[in-house]
């Protein structure tokens, strides 16, 4: 059986968070990363230093934005962007 995917009107649009830059405290980063995430402290380190980095996909316009903001006060830059659309379903 094939997975379909259905966007509501109701459905808050999924958001992914990118690390851009990590900064100069890259280890904060990393803890953040690992907090964030629940991979190990050494995957999350390779993970911010591997820029850009996809920090979280698929989540909630709100839970972007606070990850966003606790990966600002460590001193490293994240954006949030809108999750791209599946294949199956652009015109």
């Amino acid at each position: 059986m094939a997975d379909e995917y259905f966007l509501l009107v109701c459905d808050d649009v999924p958001n992914d968070v990118v690390l851009t830059d990590p900064g100069i405290r890259l280890l904060d980063v990393a803890q953040v990363v690992r907090r964030l995430t629940g991979l190990s402290l050494w995957r999350s380190k390779v993970l911010a230093t591997q820029v850009p980095a996809v920090i979280l996909a698929g989540v909630p316009q709100g839970e972007a934005e606070a990850t966003a903001m606790a990966l600002a006060e460590v001193g490293a830059l994240a954006e949030v962007r809108e999750h791209p659309e599946p294949d199956h379903l652009k015109p």
